[in-house]
Formats: structure tokens, sequence, C-alpha cells
């Protein structure tokens, strides 16, 4: 295999790639990039074995092959050299040598059949969703998936594509966040699937305002975007019944500015307790009180704000990271809240009525300390 390319899109591509190779493995492989070029396409690939990653390079071709080099080395070296051509040569023994304008590099390579092979997505369904919508809906929900790997369903967000549109949900068992996009046509296909974090962070980062497709297998999910191919387990679990924990009827609320909520919100958490991260909110007809006592390092902190607050005045208290994460992803000016007691879930929206979006965010409370 020999071919010549531009240092740019070589590292590039090589930076994508990385976000698919594991940090540590029982498999050396696994930190190969598999480099396979042909007369019409050469591609570069990445897994472990979670997560695939496949990318076009343009190049010059001498000559056809395939070889799996190590990433990190090669990444390495690129990030190093100056704007530059470089080419890249693979002899029969598997050894390496990357040539440009000011030097030569020697390294080896392992033979490429020892590369995993890309999934079976022979039997998957296709379906189209807008750069745009696909980006708005993992920005909504992934920041609320769980990290706890011993119940894996609520380590990915759950997608269920229906006649109505497409509705994401995700939740740690804190909070809970439900983003409906009405303006939607799955075509032919309806279902539930669960789609793990560690692609959807990678999706949200890569994303352009393109359309992207969406093919849906048994086992494996795929995104096309332009000349790059994207391959995801499926995270094969029963997703929890999001719509029973849901409360229906919370009759106390309060609207207050979003970002004056949040502000006091930063300022008074950096005085709580480092463990519980507790602050209360104290609400009254026209005002909401933040407070927050840590007796360890005998620190406290309130603040007063304006807030319209419908109801029995309400004590609840909250974990401040929880609170801040769902008052940031909330959109517009205005935040609503609804409560119904100081000991069940709230529910977090925006002022802004949208026909096409339906967000909704749910956040537990905490017991407050006496």
């Amino acid at each position: 295999m020999k071919f010549s390319t531009s240092k740019t899109e070589l590292q590039h591509a090589l930076q994508k790639l990385s976000k698919a190779t594991p940090t540590r493995s029982t498999l050396p492989i696994l930190g190969c990039v598999l480099i396979e070029s042909k007369e019409e396409i050469t591609t570069l690939r990445s897994t472990d074995l979670e997560l695939t990653i496949q990318a076009e390079l343009p190049v010059s071709l001498e000559k056809t092959g395939s070889s799996a080099l190590p990433l990190k080395t090669l990444l390495d070296i690129t990030n190093e050299l100056p704007e530059t051509r470089v080419t890249l040569s693979v002899d029969d023994k598997n050894r390496v040598k990357i040539t440009t304008d000011t030097g030569e590099y020697d390294l080896m390579a392992k033979p490429a059949d020892e590369f995993p092979a890309v999934p079976d997505t022979t039997k998957s369904q296709s379906v189209i969703v807008s750069g745009e919508m696909l980006k708005s809906i993992i920005g909504a929900t992934s920041f609320a998936v769980s990290k706890d790997e011993l119940k894996p369903a609520l380590t990915g967000v759950l997608f269920r594509f229906d006649g109505i549109g497409i509705t994401a949900v995700s939740t740690d068992g804190h909070r809970l966040v439900r983003y409906v996009r009405k303006d939607f046509n799955a075509g032919e296909f309806s279902g539930d699937i669960i789609v793990p974090k560690k692609f959807l962070s990678f999706m949200l980062n890569q994303i352009s305002n393109d359309n992207v497709e969406l093919l849906i297998g048994e086992n494996h999910l795929t995104a096309k975007m332009k000349n790059d191919l994207v391959i995801t387990r499926i995270i094969d679990e029963r997703f929890p019944d999001y719509e029973s924990v849901i409360p229906k009827e919370n009759d106390k609320k309060m609207k207050v500015d979003k970002d004056v909520f949040l502000g006091a919100i930063r300022r008074v958490s950096i005085f709580s307790n480092k463990s519980t991260h507790q602050v209360a909110l104290n609400m009254e007809t026209t005002s909401c009180r933040i407070t927050t006592e840590d007796p360890e390092k005998s620190s406290k902190a309130q603040e007063q704000i304006i807030a319209e607050f419908e109801g029995d005045s309400l004590t609840i208290g909250y974990n401040a990271d929880y609170l801040k994460d769902i008052v940031t992803h909330v959109s517009g000016e205005k935040l609503l809240v609804e409560f119904s007691t100081a000991i069940s879930a709230a529910l977090f929206s925006s002022d802004i009525i949208d026909e096409n979006i339906d967000s909704l965010m749910l956040l537990m409370p905490i017991r407050l300390n006496d």
C-alpha cells in the first residue's frame, strides 16, 4: 500500500477516529487504525467494539492495500508536522514508512485481517433526520443519562419513533428529560431503540446542518454523514415506563427569570456541603429565597430573587448540580416550575410555546437537613 495526502486531511481524520480508540484494552489491535486503500476510495476505521468510526481520506494512490497502524503514534507525529504532503507506504512485512519534505519515520503495523470486521448492518431500516434536529435532540437529553453500568437501560437515550414524530427520553433516576419533536416523519419505521451516550456525544460534535441517514438494525445503529460512517451497538434492554413517573397534578407554580435564578444557584451552591451539594428553595408569592448551609465548614449563603409563585408557601431541597443542569437546558428567558410537595418530583419547562417541540424535565428533590 502506498499513497500521499495532505497533513491536515490526515490529522482531521485521525482526530475523529481517536474517539473510538480505547485507552486501555486487552486487545492491542484496538489501538490501531485500519487503513484500506482501493482504486476508488481510501478509508480509515477505528473501533472499541462498542463504537466504530469510518472516514474517507482523499489521497493520491500509488498502490492499493490495507494495514492496521498504531493510531496514537500516527496522530502524534501528524500533530507535530508542519503543513506538508505526507506519503505513507506499507510493505508486505507490515513495515511502515512515513515520508515528508523534511524527514522519514518508520514503525511497524499489524496485518489487516486481525482488525475486527464491520458489524453486519444489511437488514437495517433507513430514517432520514436533519442534522439540526438531531443536534437539538441530543443536546436536550444526553446530559441526564445515567453513568450506572448496573442499570444499562439508563446509560443511553431512548428514541421512540411513531406516528406523532420522535420522542427522546433520558433519566438517571434523579432527573428525567422527555423531548418530543412533532415536525418529524420516520417514514415506514416505528419502534424504540436505546442509543449509548458515547455515540451521541461523538455525534453532537460532528453533525452539520446536513441531513443524517440513520440505519436502524436489530443490534446496531449506523449514522451516515457525508463521507463518514459511525456505527454503535444498540442497548438491548427494556427502558423504564417513564410516563408513569411524570406527575399530572402539580398545582403549585413558579415563574422566574432563568438567568437570574441560575446565577443565584451558582453563587449560593459554592457554600454548600461538598458531598450533598444541597440547596433549598423557599418560595413565597413574590419571591424565591435560595439558601444553603454546611455545618462542617461553618459556611452558609442565601439570596432572594423576584419570582411569581402560585400556591401555599413551599420549601424544597435539591442537589445544586442537578438543578443547575436542568435549568441550563431549559430554553427561553423565563423558567416555569410546577411543584406538588417537598418530597415529590417537580416539572421544569420553558415559557416559550412551540407547536413542534414539547420539552419537559423532571427533578427529584432531596430531604433537607433539619
